[in-house]
């Protein structure tokens, strides 16, 4: 092979280790979140979150929102990732 077809051989090659290198990342948060989600207080507001959108579908016409039952189970999740999350940053 030529020295041209090393340089480009070389390239692909750093190419295809760093992509296979990014594959085996994992993102902690989408863990720490999957994991808060099961919680018992994040999936009792989970529920009331549940319950207030099938309220909410069933009228035709309502100023009915689901804002504070979502707000309610977002920072649940949040609050519980929060504690371990920046544990494992680094």
């Amino acid at each position: 092979m030529s020295w041209f077809g090393n340089f480009f051989a070389s390239r692909f090659l750093i190419k295809a280790k760093a992509q296979a290198e990014d594959e085996d990342i994992v993102d902690p948060q989408e863990v720490l979140r999957e994991k808060c989600k099961a919680k018992p207080k994040c999936v009792a507001l989970l529920e009331k979150l549940d319950t207030c959108n099938a309220r909410v579908r069933s009228k035709k016409q309502t100023a009915e929102t689901c804002a504070e039952e979502i707000y309610d189970w977002m920072h649940c999740v949040d609050h519980c990732v929060s504690h371990d999350l920046f544990k494992q940053l680094k």
